[in-house]
Order: structure tokens, then C-alpha cells, then sequence
């Protein structure tokens, strides 16, 4: 499997799509993700002819999981290094929840390789209720019973009217997840401990420049659409959409809306 070593951190990653473009997309995946949580959107970005860049954090699944907690810096930072390594100059960032933050971080500190910035299900800031939400993942994380924790976790994600729907799909993805190995809950904890710890954002967004769309689920309950809305609020000319009846993963429940909104977004901005 690729990887790159940023500081002593192996970081694994994908590039996909054409080698030769110079219009590169970077996904930044969820906390409890890891790049295959893109599989919907990558063939649409191949088929018009872009590179793809995936990668894991550290401390998620196919990434090393130093003693946390990092900083959204540090996630930044590693970024940034994985795409000098790679010959990329400048990307179209698209980040859900916690890589929707780590994406505002990394539009914050290097403005001049972010194209444009796509921000899913994300926040700035934190409050009690997320943080107990975050707090309870955790002790889920804590007790490493895969099943357990699954379960604990699904409520704060999908919109009831998606559990609805999909529930043998969701319940086949519990089957997958009981494969994972004990090191995924330990980087889940440091990543908790991150988001806990270190996500003050908001008096900083007023410096990302670049064209910004900042999209939520309606029924977001995790992270709701008043935190997008500060989001979008802070970044001069930013675009802010609410999808309906949509939970938390929209990547999951509203794939073809979320791509729509995408790649219109984007092709919108490409020179």
C-alpha cells in the first residue's frame, strides 16, 4: 500500500484519475472514515478527466497512530507535505465533518494551494451538546467492541428518514465494520481528543479567500446547519446550501444531490 513518512508518521494514500491534469480534487475523509468512504464521487472526477487525491489522517484506519492528541495544524501540515511529495501545486478541496475541518485549517494556512474549498457537515467551533455527542464515541471507542460501538455511533449520523429507508444497507456496513483491528479504536480516541481539544476555528475563517461552498444535512444532528451557517457567515462570498432531510454522513444519504452540488461548484472555478 503507498505511503508517504511526514515526520516519522507513515500516511497512506491513493491518486487517482488522470496523472497528467493539473486539476487535482482532495478528498478529506470523516473521523471514522478512510478513503474508500469516497468511492461514489471518485469515478465522476475520473470520467472528466481530473487527478484524485485520498489519504487517511493519522490515527485513521490505514495511516500510523502516534499518542494523540494532534492539532488541526499538524493535519494541515501533512497535507500539505503529501501533496509536495506527490508534484501537486494546488488543489479543489472537499472535506466532510472532521476533514471539512481539517480543510478550513489547511485553506487558512496555505491560501495559495487552495482552488476552491467544499466544507460538508463541518464546524468551527464546538458546543456542549456536540461535545458530549464526541465524548460518548469515546468511551465507545474506549471499550473497542466493534459492534458496540457501531451501533453507538449510527444514531448521531443518519437521518431517521435514511435509517428508514436504508437500514439493510446500514446494517451490512455494521458486518464490515467488525473486521476492524484493535489499533483503529486507539486512533479514534487521539482523533476525538483532537476534535475535543482543538477546534477553534472560527476567529480565523475570515482569512480563507478562496470561492467556498459550505453544504449541510438538514437533520444534521451531530454537527447542525447553525454551525455551517457560522461557517459560511465568516468567509467573504461563500455559497451555503442545506439539503433536505439529510443526516450527518450526506456523502452517504444524498450522493447524487452532494454531487451535483460538486461538480458544479467546482467546474464553476476551473481556469
Amino acid at each position: 500500500m503507498p505511503h508517504v513518512s511526514v515526520n516519522g508518521v507513515r500516511i497512506f494514500y491513493e491518486l487517482r484519475g488522470n496523472p497528467n491534469s493539473k486539476e487535482v480534487v482532495a478528498f478529506f475523509n470523516g473521523v471514522i472514515a478512510s478513503v474508500g468512504s469516497w468511492a461514489q464521487y471518485v469515478p465522476v472526477f475520473e470520467h472528466m478527466g481530473f487527478k484524485i487525491l485520498l489519504h487517511d489522517f493519522k490515527g485513521q484506519l490505514l495511516s500510523d497512530k502516534p499518542a494523540g492528541p494532534y492539532t488541526f495544524k499538524e493535519h494541515a501540515a501533512e497535507a500539505r507535505v503529501l501533496m509536495e511529495q506527490l508534484g501537486i501545486e494546488c488543489v479543489h478541496l472537499v472535506g466532510t465533518s472532521y476533514g471539512g475541518e481539517v480543510a478550513l485549517r489547511f485553506a487558512i494556512d496555505y491560501p495559495e494551494m487552495v482552488k476552491t474549498l467544499c466544507v460538508i457537515d463541518s464546524a468551527s467551533e464546538l458546543d456542549r451538546l456536540m461535545m458530549s455527542f464526541i465524548e460518548s464515541w469515546r468511551t465507545l471507542a474506549l471499550d473497542g467492541e466493534p459492534e458496540k460501538f457501531y451501533w453507538g455511533v449510527v444514531p448521531t449520523l443518519y437521518s431517521s428518514e435514511y435509517l428508514a429507508r436504508e437500514f439493510d444497507t446500514v446494517k451490512k456496513r455494521a458486518e464490515l465494520f467488525k473486521n476492524v483491528l484493535q489499533d483503529y479504536f486507539y486512533g479514534q480516541v487521539q482523533l476525538y481528543e483532537t476534535f475535543l481539544t482543538d477546534l477553534k476555528l472560527t476567529p480565523e475563517l475570515h482569512k480563507i479567500k478562496c470561492p467556498t461552498l459550505v453544504i449541510c444535512g438538514e437533520k444534521d444532528i451531530l454537527k447542525p446547519p447553525k454551525f455551517s451557517k457560522i461557517i459560511s457567515d465568516q468567509i467573504v462570498g461563500s455559497e451555503f446550501v442545506i439539503v433536505p432531510d439529510a443526516g450527518h454522513v450526506l456523502i452517504y444519504e444524498k450522493p447524487e444531490v452532494l454531487k451535483t452540488l460538486l461538480v458544479g461548484f467546482i467546474f464553476k472555478h476551473v481556469v
